[in-house]
C-alpha cells in the first residue's frame, strides 16, 4: 500500500528484456535506506518487488501483465522515475490509498500554466475515465493528485511547483504517456453496486425478508 507521495527521482540503469518480461535496475539513494530484498517499491506508481540491490541501486522483475499496463517498457537508461517505498503503519496518510496497481495509460494533452501552477490535461481511457470525479483523487505516475476538471475525453490536475520539480510530471511533455490509478473506494463501491443488483435480479418472492416470513421461522 502507498499513498502517491514521491520520495525521490529514480535514475534507470538498465531495463533487460527477457520474453514478455524485463529486469528493471533503477539508481536510488533515498529508497535504498533500508531497503531490504523481497520489499515493495513503486516505480511510476507500479508496485514492483525488489530482486537485487547493492548501495546504489535495486533491481526488480517487471512481469507481463505490469508491461502491458504501465509505461515502464518504453523507459531507457537516463530516465527518471517517481519511486515511493510502501506506507507504514505509523506514516500519516497525507496523499489517498494508493494499491500500486496501474489500471492503465493516458496520454498528456495539454499543459498551460495558471498562476504558480501548471494544469495538465491527461486524455483517458472511457473505462477508466468512469471512475474519475471533480475533486477526487487520481494517481498520475504514482503521484497523488487533486481532479480539477473532467470531460468526456480527459481529466485535468494542477501542480503546484514543489510537484513539478520534485516528479516526472515536471519534464513531461505533450504526448508523453503517464500510468493511471484510480481512486480503489470507487471501484469497490460500483462492485458492491453491481452484486446487489444483480441479486436483487435473482431473488425470489420466497426470498424476501418481511414479517411473515420471520414469524413462521421462529423469529417472532
Amino acid at each position: 500500500m502507498f499513498t502517491g507521495l514521491v520520495a525521490e527521482l529514480g535514475t534507470v540503469q538498465r531495463l533487460a528484456r527477457q520474453g514478455n518480461s524485463y529486469h528493471l535496475t533503477v539508481g536510488a539513494k533515498k529508497t535504498l535506506q533500508n531497503l531490504k530484498i523481497g520489499d515493495s517499491v513503486a516505480v511510476n506508481g507500479a508496485c514492483l518487488t525488489v530482486v537485487r540491490m547493492d548501495d546504489s541501486c535495486f533491481t526488480a522483475d517487471v512481469m507481463p501483465e505490469t508491461v502491458r499496463l504501465t509505461n515502464i517498457g518504453s523507459l531507457q537508461p537516463g530516465s527518471r522515475v517517481n519511486l515511493e517505498r510502501t506506507l507504514r503503519l505509523c506514516d500519516g496518510l497525507d496523499g489517498h490509498i494508493v494499491s500500486g496497481h496501474v489500471e492503465g495509460l493516458g496520454t498528456i494533452s495539454e499543459q498551460r500554466p495558471e498562476g504558480i501552477a501548471v494544469v495538465v490535461t491527461i486524455a483517458t481511457p472511457p473505462e477508466l475515465l468512469k471512475y474519475i470525479i471533480k475533486k477526487g483523487s487520481i494517481a498520475i505516475d504514482g503521484i497523488s493528485l487533486t481532479v480539477t476538471e473532467v470531460t468526456d475525453t480527459s481529466f485535468s490536475v494542477s501542480l503546484i511547483p514543489h510537484t513539478a520539480k520534485e516528479t516526472t510530471l515536471g519534464f513531461k511533455k505533450v504526448g508523453d504517456s503517464v500510468n493511471l490509478e484510480t481512486d480503489i473506494l470507487g471501484k469497490y463501491v460500483e462492485r458492491m453496486l453491481t452484486w446487489n443488483n444483480v441479486a436483487k435480479e435473482q431473488a425470489s418472492p420466497a426470498d424476501a425478508l418481511d414479517k411473515k416470513m420471520l414469524l413462521e421461522n421462529g423469529f417472532l
